[in-house]
């Protein structure tokens, strides 16, 4: 009777993971198409730059919340922890909502930047909270990697809808400029709903708390004593960079007149449409890699697409804008002729879906009752996704779209670096008990 309960107990609390999970995407891939909207306020000199700013704001929210997330998880547990993070992302989307009403300012926007940071406050701690929770309840290495990419594959389904969602709301052929946030209300109400039905949910579901030994814990040394987690640390950093700019850019880069002059660019709509088609192969990519996690490794998995990602970059640089395909660019899939970059972007999805629970799989194998405070620090480092995207867009707007690539090529080496030396468990001496 005790073991049923026990697995009962399980997967309820799976099941809650994966629907924090999808909020994690939702929150985190409004900030791209809606700042792109707010960027649009400002003069076209500023507006790429400012218009990343929002997302810029939700990444830094990881910096400061990164480390006391994981003091957090390990002084309260997982269940308080996941009931905190719902709450943040209430207030910070309630607080995007409220800059779209009135009259468009700058103190608007900076009320927007606010509800970002703190929307950014949430899913970093849902990140906290879900990665080494399924990573736990998985029983860690393949089994544990596995069930953290069904949950991004949950993950990914959430953010393929969301640029989509908003370019669909906007309409085809809408004006930026005259767009504001209050145009995509319905999402707002949408993140807002679910946040509170999540909240309710948790509130009353018993959550299990794997591994958790609670205050007591002695931590003889810091999580940074183990060298594959420094070294993860910093891979993550780029991973999400990664994750993050290749669309944003694609979006940018559709938008506006070709590398060659040649490319008339696409509206806003068809723009984020497409660019939805990255995170729809990110959902395949994890739902594969959800079947085959158990029986590959980490390490062989995330070494065959950073190379296959480095790759179809340098593709997309080189060819460019020279060849045109035909993609659909709306939900009634009406065909759009676009560079065969556009291709060779969206396939960089299929190779980034897997990086993240691999990263975070390897980075944290072995760590045993240092593994909260290190997925604190993990977190830290998802201020990539902010930083890396807006070095990206700046040299965008000097060199070139496609040359701004370069950026993420040199991100997915180093992630490359990782797991074929960097990933190694050199300190194994560590008493971790």
């Amino acid at each position: 009777m005790s073991t049923n309960k026990n697995n009962s107990l399980t997967i309820i609390t799976i099941i809650a993971m994966m629907f924090l999970y999808a909020m994690i995407s939702f929150v985190t891939n409004l900030a791209a198409p809606v700042g792109k909207i707010w960027g649009e306020w400002f003069p076209e000199a500023q507006e790429e730059t400012m218009g990343m700013l929002g997302n810029m704001a939700n990444f830094l929210a990881y910096l400061c919340m990164g480390i006391p997330a994981g003091n957090i998880l390990a002084k309260y547990g997982y269940k308080k922890t996941a009931l905190a993070a719902v709450l943040c992302g209430l207030i910070g989307v309630f607080v995007q909502y409220l800059s779209g009403v009135g009259e468009a300012s700058i103190g608007m926007f900076w009320v927007y930047i606010l509800g970002a940071f703190i929307s950014g406050i949430c899913v970093c701690m849902l990140n906290t909270v879900v990665n080494p929770m399924l990573n736990l309840l998985g029983g860690g290495g393949n089994k544990g990697n596995q069930l953290n990419l069904t949950g991004g594959t949950i993950n990914s389904l959430s953010g393929t809808l969301t640029p989509m969602l908003v370019g669909s709301i906007l309409g085809a052929g809408v004006d930026l400029e005259q767009a504001a946030i209050s145009d995509v209300n319905v999402l707002l109400y949408m993140a807002m709903g679910v946040f509170a039905l999540i909240f309710l949910i948790l509130l009353v579901t018993p959550i299990a708390e794997p591994g958790r030994t609670g205050d007591s814990t002695v931590y003889e040394r810091s999580p940074w004593a183990f060298r594959h987690l420094t070294l993860g640390v910093i891979a993550i950093f780029f991973y999400v960079g990664v994750e993050v700019g290749v669309p944003a850019t694609l979006i940018s880069y559709l938008k506006v007149t070709g590398e060659t002059g040649s490319f008339a660019g696409l509206d806003f709509s068809s723009a984020s449409f497409i660019a939805g088609f990255y995170w729809l192969l990110m959902l395949v990519g994890r739902t594969i890699g959800s079947f085959v996690g158990g029986k590959v490794s980490s390490k062989t998995m995330v070494s065959v697409v950073s190379s296959l990602a480095i790759i179809l970059m340098l593709l997309a640089m080189i060819l460019c804008d020279t060849v045109r395909i035909n993609l659909p660019a709306n939900w009634s899939f009406d065909m759009v002729e676009m560079p065969i970059a556009t291709l060779f972007i969206v396939l960089v999805g299929l190779c980034t879906s897997v990086m993240w629970g691999s990263i975070f799989n390897m980075a944290t194998e072995g760590l045993g009752k240092y593994t909260a405070k290190a997925s604190g620090i993990f977190m830290m480092m998802v201020v990539g996704g902010g930083i890396v995207p807006l070095i990206q867009s700046s040299i965008a707007k000097h060199a070139g779209y496609m040359v701004s690539y370069i950026v993420p090529i040199l991100a997915v080496a180093y992630i490359l670096y990782y797991a074929l030396w960097g990933s190694k468990n050199v300190n194994k001496d560590i008493k971790i008990d």
